[in-house]
């Protein structure tokens, strides 16, 4: 696999923005000291916070951005970050398991959209119910460094389409790649043609992470969907 030097700005990742809901326990209390209460009881279940107090098997907490930023405890992302790492699903995702997390993210918004949007519809398509609005902000990032890229392999089986095969290939390659000292991967995006993406498998590369602009994704009765800027 050929190795390819990055040193790129404003990478793309998305994540459901909640910041124009209410807290969700604060309906369940009458006062703010009372919802500070509950916040610290439902921490004690957070996994990006029990991450970062003790890690877990597959994750060093001395890995977490708030460990190599002890000074500056404030920085913009470091949750998010750690949140990336610290949560997974069941069974994983393309080029993690479900031990260990890994930032995804893309060169250009409509691949990350493309790619979001596809997991939304699949999920949805579980309950057969095309019937959902998800709001979406992006996280810039930058990333300096050599990493291999499967650019020039696309029938790479961890490209593959279908997460079935696609997944347990790419997970078995990430983990090939780490075990040889490697911290990221850049792949063509399997979800959006012509699509560069990359994922980050040690916290420490991910940098300067901001905000950028957020979008909303519509299904209204089928897995297609629409996408408006918020």
């Amino acid at each position: 696999m050929r190795i390819t030097a990055v040193n790129d700005r404003a990478l793309v990742r998305l994540i459901p923005e909640t910041r124009h809901k209410p807290p969700v326990l604060r309906g369940l209390v009458d006062t703010d000291r009372e919802a500070e209460i509950l916040a610290e009881l439902e921490g004690e279940t957070s996994a990006r916070l029990m991450a970062e107090k003790v890690g877990s098997a597959a994750l060093d907490r001395r890995e977490l951005a708030f460990a190599r930023r002890a000074s500056d405890l404030s920085v913009y992302g470091q949750t998010h970050i750690n949140a990336a790492f610290a949560y997974t699903r069941a069974g994983g995702n393309r080029f993690n398991d479900g031990a260990r997390g890994a930032w995804y993210c893309s060169y250009d918004v409509l691949t990350s959209l493309a790619e979001v949007g596809f997991h939304r519809s699949r999920e949805l398509g579980y309950i057969n119910v095309y019937d959902d609005e998800a709001r979406y902000v992006a996280l810039l990032a930058d990333f300096i460094g050599d990493f291999p890229d499967l650019g020039a392999a696309p029938d790479h089986p961890a490209l593959d389409e279908d997460p079935a095969r696609g997944y347990p290939a790419g997970q078995k390659l990430a983990d090939e790649l780490r075990r040889a000292g490697h911290r990221g991967l850049l792949y063509p995006s399997v979800r959006h043609t012509s699509g560069r993406c990359f994922v980050a498998f040690d916290p420490g590369i991910v940098q300067n992470v901001r905000p950028g602009g957020s979008w909303m994704l519509s299904w209204t009765g089928t897995p297609d969907y629409t996408v408006a800027a918020c």
